[in-house]
C-alpha cells in the first residue's frame, strides 16, 4: 500500500510492502483501449462490468483511496482505473485552451479572433489531424509526448516535450517546452490531449512507475538508476548524487519518511479534484489588462474572463470561483482606485461596468446551489475582506445608497430606517455578502425547482403570501432582484430546466401582484384622488437593479422559447440536504430520443402555460411590467445612467421580437393595466416628483400599438409626457411606502435629464409625426407638449420637425400639421424672449420662414403682436424687413392690396419698435418707411425726439449719413450737429474711430453754405480738443469754398474764407492752443525714444502756427517758452535748437 505525507501534487509517497503478484504479468506495454474497452470494441457487445465500476471509481474515487480501501488490487483492474481517469469529452479541453464569446465563436486570450486558425484550441486540432503527435506514452496518471510544430517561412520547426497529468478525469498540471506564458493551454498541450482522446487505442499504457520499479530486484533497480543517470547524466547526476547522499546518512530527512514519491501515482486523498489554471498567468493577465486603461480592447478582454468564469460555472467547474478570486484580488490592487479617491474623480463607465459584473458574478457563486457550508464561509470572509477596502466600488457608483437592506427583504416584510449618517455605504460586493445568508432549504422553493407538476388546484388562499395562485400554479414570494439572482444562479451554474421552473413561478407572482394592486387602486381611488397624495411604490427599481431581475427572467424565457438553450441532464436534490448539495447528490437524467424529448418538452411547456401562452410571449409581459413599474430615480450619475441604458437596451430587445395576434394582445393589455395601476405605474394617474419617466418606454409601445389599437397607443404617449421634477407646482416630497421610508424633501440631482429631456422630445415627435392630417389628435399633442416640455430648444426642435413633415417635397403642405409648428414656434418665441439663447437669431428667422408658408395671416399675426413674441431690434431687422422683400411677395403671391396691406404692418411694427428701441431700431424703421411719406416723417421725428437723450453720436452719425445718401442733406446736417453735441475727444485720441464722422460733417457743413459751416465750427471747437484733427479740419475748410460743391455737384462762383475772420478763425485759434496743450502733456511723460516722433510732431504745429498772420512770433515764443520751461531735458532741446532754431 501506498503511504503519503504532504509533497506537491501528482507526486505523492508509493510502496507495495506484501503485494505479490506473478512474473511477468507486468513485462509488456498493453494498448490503452485493450478488449475491454468499448472504444476499442469493434462490435456492440455490452460493455463489462470491470470496465463500468472502473470508470465510477476513475471519475470519483482518488486512487489513494483505492489503494487504501483494498489490500491488493488486481492489475487488470488498475489498469482500467488508470485508462479511464483521462478526460473522455473534448469540451472541458477546448473550454481550458481557449475563449467563447457564448456565440459559438472561441478565441484566443490576446482577444484576436481574426484568423481562426492560429487559436489555441484550433490550432491543436490542425496539429493533431497532420500527425504532428509522437512518442505518446500514458505511465500512470502521467501522459507525456513529442508534437512538433512546422516550420513556417519565419520560424524554423519546432519540437515540443509535452507532458499531462490527470486525476478522475480533470487534467490537473501541463507542461510544454515551447515556453507558453498564457491564461490556457497551448495548441501542442490541446494536441496531445485530443489524441489520447481521440485514439486511446494507440497510446502505450503502464501501470504507475513506483509498481514496475516494485517488480525489480536490486540488480535490476542499480542497472536502472545507472541507465538513466548515463542517458540524462548532464541534467540528473547532481540531483542524483545529491538523493544518494541523503539516503545514506541515516539521520536525513529523506530517512524519516516512508515510501517515496511517484509523479505517476496519481491523486492523494487530500489533493484538490480540479482542472490545472496557472494561476500566476491569470494574474498577470488581468494586471496587464488593467494597466492598459480601456486602451488596445482591455475592457473586451476583461469581459472575455468574466464571460470564461461564467462558462466554468455552468460546467459545475470549481476554477470558476477560483478564478473570479484571482481576478478580484487584481482588481482591488488597481492603484488607479486610490488615485481616483484621492482626486474626488469617478471611474470611466466601461470600468465601472467590470466592476458590477465582478459583483454580479459574485452573486452567481455564492448562490450555487450545490455549495458546502466551508466553501460559502471562506467566499463570505473573501467578501468581507474585499468590501472592507477604503478603496472598493460602491454599488451606485459615487456614493452610498440611502437604501437598507433590501437582499433578503421580503415584500412584506418590515424592514429598519436607520440614520443615514450611520448606515454603511453599500459597495459592489454588498449584495453578494448578504445572499451568504440565503439558501435552498425552502420546501416550496425545492418543489418549485425540481418538480414540472407541482400544483394545488383546491388552494384558495387569497392572501398576498398565497403559495399558489387561482389556477393552482405555485407563486414564490421574495425580493423579486433576490429572487431572479437565484435564476441566474440557476442557469450560471448549468440548471437551465430549473432556472426556467422558478422564473416561471415568479412571473406568476408579478402578474398576480400586479392584479392585486390594480384592484386595490380601484376600490380606494377616490380616496387618494381627494388626498392628492403621491408615492414611490419601489425605491429600487428593478430596470437599472445592480442584479438585472428583469433581463435575467426575460433572457431565460426568451432562450427557452426560442430553443437556444438545451435542457441540462442534470437536475437538483435536495432530499436530506442541510443547506447544501454536493456533488455526490447529482442525478442525471436517461437520454431520450429526439423525438420523445420534443414531446416531454411539449408537454412541460402546457403545464406551465396556459392556452396560447408561449414562453416568447411571457417573456414580453415581464419586460412590459419591469419597464412600466413605477420607482424612483436613484442617487448618483452611473446609477442614473444605468437606468437608462439597462431601459435601452431592454427595449432593444423587445423590438426584435415579431409581434403576433397574442404578443398584441398581451401589450393591450399590459397598455391597460398601467394606465389604470395609479401609484404603482409609471404611466398611472399618480406620479411622484422623482419617479423615473416613461418616455423611452412609452415611445416603444406607441409604434407597437400605434397600427393595432391607436387609441391606446396615443393614451400611453400623452400620459407619459409628464416630467414632474421639472414642475415648479409639484406637491410636497413623499417618498413613502408602507415599510421603507427615506428621509422627505430631498433636493433631486438628475444628471441624466439632458438626456431624459431628449427622449421626451423624440416621443413627442413620434406623435406628430403619426398624427399628421388628424386636426384633432394634433390639437391634444399639442397641448400636451405645450405643458409639459420646459426646454426651449426642445420644443424648437419639435417645431422644426413638424414643420418638415408638414411640407414634405413631394406632397402638398399640411396645413393642420403646419399651424402646429407655427404655435411651437410662437411658444419658443415667448420663451425666450427675456432669457439669453445663443440660437435665438436661428430661432426667430425660422419662426419667420414657418409664419410665411402657412400665409399672410401668419405673418400680419406676428406682426401684430411682436412685442410678446421678438425683441424691437429681432422686429425690425428680421421679421418686417423679410416681411417686405420680393422673394416673399413672390413665394406667397400676393397681389397688389395684399402686399399694401402686409406693407403697412410692417411699417407700423417699425414705428413701434422705434419709439420703444430708438438706438437700435430708428434706422431700419426709416429704411422699412422710404416708400410711405407719412411714415417716413414720422421715423425722423422719432429720431428728433430720441436723439437729445436716446441716442449716441455714432448712432446719429449713421443716420445722417442715411439721410445724405437719400437726398436730405439738411436733415443729415441736423443729425450731424445732434451728433457733434454728444462726441467727445481728447488729445490724445487721434485714431478715434468718429474722426472720420467729424470730418464728413464738417464737409456737409461747407457744401451747404457759410452758416452751415459759421454754425458747426462751435461745435467742433467744444467737441473736439485733438490738434491734429483740428489742423486737419482747418486744413480742409481753406481748400473749398463754402457751397462749392452742392448736392448735385454743381460748383458756384464763391471765394475762400479768410483765416483772420469768423468762422475760421476760431478754428484756427483752437487748434494752436489744442498744440501748444498737446505739447505740454507729451513733454510730461516723454521718454528718449520719442523724441525724433515729438520733433515731427512740432514740425506739424509750425505749419498750423504760419497759417495765422502773426503765426511765426507765436511760434518762436513757443519754442523759447518751451526752451526755458523743460531746459533740464538738454538732449530734447538740443535736437528742438538744431530743427527750430
Amino acid at each position: 500500500m501506498a503511504e503519503r505525507v504532504q509533497q506537491p501534487p501528482a507526486k505523492r509517497l508509493c510502496c507495495r510492502p506484501g503485494y505479490i503478484c506473478r512474473q511477468g504479468q507486468r513485462a509488456a506495454g498493453v494498448p490503452c483501449g485493450a478488449s475491454a474497452s468499448p472504444e476499442s470494441s469493434k462490435t456492440h457487445n455490452p460493455e463489462s462490468l470491470l470496465d463500468i465500476a472502473a470508470r465510477k471509481v476513475a471519475e470519483k474515487w482518488p486512487f489513494q483511496r483505492v489503494e487504501e480501501r483494498f489490500e491488493r488490487i488486481p492489475e487488470p483492474v488498475q489498469r482500467r482505473i488508470v485508462y479511464w481517469s483521462f478526460p473522455r469529452s473534448e469540451r472541458e479541453i477546448c473550454m481550458y485552451s481557449s475563449f467563447n464569446t457564448g456565440s459559438g465563436e472561441e478565441i484566443g486570450s490576446s482577444g484576436e479572433s481574426g484568423d481562426e486558425t492560429r487559436l489555441p484550441f484550433r490550432r491543436g486540432i490542425a496539429l493533431l489531424e497532420s500527425g504532428c503527435v509522437d512518442n505518446v506514452l500514458q505511465v500512470g496518471f502521467h501522459l507525456s509526448g513529442t508534437v512538433r510544430e512546422p516550420a513556417t517561412s519565419s520560424e524554423p520547426e519546432l519540437l515540443c516535450n509535452v507532458s499531462v497529468s490527470f486525476d478522475r478525469c480533470k487534467i490537473t498540471a501541463v507542461t510544454c517546452s515551447c515556453g507558453n506564458k498564457d491564461i490556457f493551454y497551448c495548441a501542442h498541450v490541446v494536441a496531445l490531449s485530443l489524441y489520447r482522446v481521440r485514439k486511446p487505442e494507440q497510446v502505450k499504457l503502464r501501470l504507475p512507475i513506483s509498481e514496475t520499479l516494485f517488480q525489480m530486484n536490486r540488480d535490476q533497480l542499480q542497472k536502472f538508476v545507472q541507465y538513466l543517470i548515463t542517458v540524462h547524466h548532464t541534467e540528473v547526476l547532481p540531483t542524483a548524487q545529491k538523493l544518494a547522499d541523503e539516503i545514506l546518512s541515516q539521520n536525513s530527512e529523506i530517512n524519516q519518511v516512508h515510501g517515496a514519491p511517484d509523479p505517476t501515482a496519481g491523486a492523494s486523498v487530500d489533493d484538490e479534484n480540479c482542472w490545472h489554471l496557472d494561476e500566476e498567468q491569470v494574474q498577470e493577465q488581468v494586471k496587464l489588462f488593467l494597466s492598459q486603461g480601456g486602451y488596445h480592447g482591455s475592457g473586451k478582454q476583461l469581459n472575455l474572463l468574466f464571460s470564461k468564469v461564467r462558462e466554468m460555472l455552468r460546467m459545475r467547474d470549481s476554477n470558476g470561483a477560483r478564478m473570479l478570486t484571482l481576478i478580484t484580488e487584481q482588481f482591488m490592487g488597481d492603484p488607479r482606485l486610490a488615485l481616483w479617491r484621492q482626486q474626488g474623480t469617478t471611474m470611466t463607465e466601461k470600468y465601472r461596468q467590470l466592476w458590477d459584473e465582478l459583483g454580479a458574478l459574485w452573486m452567481c457563486v455564492v448562490l450555487n446551489p450545490h455549495y458546502k457550508p466551508q466553501q460559502k464561509g471562506f467566499w463570505l470572509r473573501q467578501l468581507r475582506r474585499w468590501n472592507g477596502v477604503d478603496v472598493c466600488p460602491l454599488e451606485d457608483g459615487n456614493h452610498g445608497s440611502e437604501l437598507t437592506n433590501l437582499t433578503n427583504a421580503l415584500p412584506q416584510g418590515p424592514a429598519g430606517n436607520p440614520d443615514s449618517v450611520t448606515r454603511p455605504h453599500r459597495t459592489v460586493f454588498t449584495r453578494a455578502i448578504e445572499a451568504c445568508d440565503l439558501h435552498w432549504q425552502d420546501p416550496h422553493l425545492q418543489h418549485i425547482i425540481t418538480r414540472d407538476q407541482y400544483t394545488n388546484y383546491c388552494y384558495h388562499d387569497n392572501l398576498d403570501s398565497s403559495l399558489f395562485d387561482a389556477r393552482g400554479w405555485p407563486l414564490w414570494h421574495e425580493h423579486v432582484p433576490t429572487a431572479c439572482a437565484r435564476v441566474d444562479a440557476l442557469r450560471s451554474h448549468g440548471y437551465p430546466k430549473e432556472a426556467l421552473r422558478l422564473a416561471i413561478a415568479i412571473v406568476n407572482t408579478l402578474k398576480r401582484q400586479q392584479q392585486k394592486q390594480l384592484e386595490f387602486f380601484r376600490s380606494h381611488k377616490k380616496e387618494l384622488l381627494h388626498k392628492g397624495i403621491t408615492s414611490v411604490t419601489n425605491l429600487e427599481g428593478w430596470v437599472g437593479h445592480p442584479l438585472d431581475p428583469i433581463g435575467t427572467l426575460f433572457s431565460t424565457l426568451m432562450e427557452t422559447g426560442r430553443g437556444g438553450e438545451s435542457g441540462a441532464n442534470a437536475v437538483l436534490d435536495f432530499s436530506g440536504s442541510t443547506g447544501c448539495t454536493g456533488p455526490g447528490r447529482r442525478a442525471e437524467l436517461p437520454v431520450c430520443p429526439a423525438q420523445h424529448h420534443q414531446q416531454q418538452q411539449h408537454q412541460q411547456q402546457q403545464r406551465f402555460l396556459e392556452d396560447g401562452e408561449s414562453f416568447v410571449s411571457l417573456a414580453v409581459e415581464t419586460a412590459l411590467i419591469g419597464l412600466g413599474q413605477q420607482r424612483v430615480m436613484p442617487d448618483g450619475l452611473y446609477a442614473q445612467e444605468k437606468v437608462c441604458r439597462n431601459e435601452e437596451q431592454l427595449l432593444a430587445r423587445l423590438q426584435e421580437v415579431e409581434l403576433d395576434d397574442t404578443l398584441v394582445k398581451i401589450f393591450r393589455k399590459q397598455a391597460t393595466f398601467l394606465l389604470e395601476a395609479g401609484p404603482y405605474s409609471g404611466l398611472g394617474e399618480f406620479l411622484h416628483r422623482e419617479s423615473v419617466p416613461m418616455h423611452t418606454f412609452a415611445k416603444s409601445l406607441f409604434t407597437s400599438l400605434l397600427p393595432h389599437d391607436a387609441e391606446l397607443a396615443y393614451k400611453i404617449a400623452l400620459r407619459a409626457m409628464r416630467l414632474p421634477v421639472l414642475e415648479t407646482t409639484s406637491s410636497s416630497s413623499d417618498l413613502t411606502r408602507p415599510h421603507h421610508i427615506v428621509v422627505p424633501n430631498r433636493l433631486p440631482r438628475w444628471f441624466t435629464l439632458s438626456h431624459i429631456e431628449t427622449q421626451q422630445c423624440e416621443l413627442a415627435s413620434t406623435m406628430l409625426t403619426a398624427a399628421k392630417g388628424d386636426a384633432c389628435t394634433l390639437q391634444t399633442v399639442l397641448e400636451s407638449i405645450q405643458k409639459n416640455i420646459h426646454s426651449a430648444s426642445h420644443i424648437f426642435k419639435l417645431a422644426q420637425d413638424a414643420f418638415k413633415i408638414a411640407t414634405l417635397m413631394d406632397s402638398l403642405p399640411d396645413i393642420t400639421l403646419l399651424k402646429v409648428s407655427l404655435e411651437l414656434g410662437l411658444q419658443v418665441m415667448r420663451m425666450t424672449l427675456s432669457t439669453l439663447n445663443w440660437r435665438r437669431r436661428e430661432m426667430v428667422r425660422w419662426l419667420v420662414t414657418c409664419a410665411a408658408e402657412a400665409g399672410v395671416f401668419a405673418l400680419d399675426s406676428i406682426m401684430q403682436s411682436w412685442f410678446t413674441l421678438f425683441t424691437p431690434t429681432e422686429a425690425t431687422s428680421v421679421v418686417a424687413s423679410t416681411v417686405m422683400s420680393n422673394s416673399t411677395i413672390v413665394r406667397l403671391h400676393l397681389d397688389c392690396h395684399q402686399q399694401e396691406n402686409l406693407a403697412n404692418s410692417a411699417r407700423t411694427l417699425a414705428l413701434q419698435c422705434a419709439m420703444k428701441d430708438p438706438q437700435n431700431c430708428a434706422l431700419s424703421a426709416l429704411t422699412l418707411c422710404e416708400k410711405d411719406h407719412i411714415a417716413f416723417e414720422t421715423a425722423y421725428q422719432i429720431v428728433l425726439d430720441a436723439a437729445a437723450t436716446g441716442m449716441n453720436y455714432t448712432q446719429l452719425f449713421t443716420i445722417a449719413r442715411y439721410m445724405e445718401h437719400r437726398g436730405y442733406p439738411m436733415r443729415a446736417y441736423k443729425l450731424a450737429t445732434l451728433a457733434m453735441t454728444h462726441l467727445n475727444l481728447s488729445y490724445n485720441q487721434d485714431t478715434h474711430p468718429a474722426i472720420n464722422d467729424v470730418l464728413w460733417a464738417c464737409a456737409l457743413s461747407q457744401s451747404l453754405g457759410k452758416n452751415e459751416l459759421a454754425s458747426v465750427i462751435p461745435l467742433v471747437v467744444k467737441s473736439v480738443k485733438c490738434a491734429t484733427v483740428l489742423s486737419d479740419i482747418l486744413r480742409r475748410c481753406t481748400l473749398t469754398t463754402p457751397g462749392m460743391v452742392a448736392l448735385h455737384s454743381r460748383r458756384n462762383s464763391g471765394k475762400l474764407m479768410p483765416l483772420d475772420k469768423a468762422p475760421l478763425r476760431q478754428l484756427l485759434d483752437a487748434t494752436i492752443g489744442a498744440y501748444i496743450n498737446t505739447t505740454h502733456s507729451r513733454l510730461t511723460h516723454i521718454s528718449p525714444r520719442h523724441y525724433s516722433e515729438f520733433i515731427e510732431f512740432l514740425s506739424k504745429a509750425r505749419e498750423t502756427f504760419l497759417m495765422a498772420h502773426d503765426g511765426h512770433i507765436q511760434f518762436t515764443q513757443f519754442i523759447d517758452n518751451l526752451k526755458q520751461i523743460y531746459k533740464g531735458k538738454k538732449k530734447l532741446m538740443m535736437l528742438v535748437r538744431e530743427r527750430f532754431g
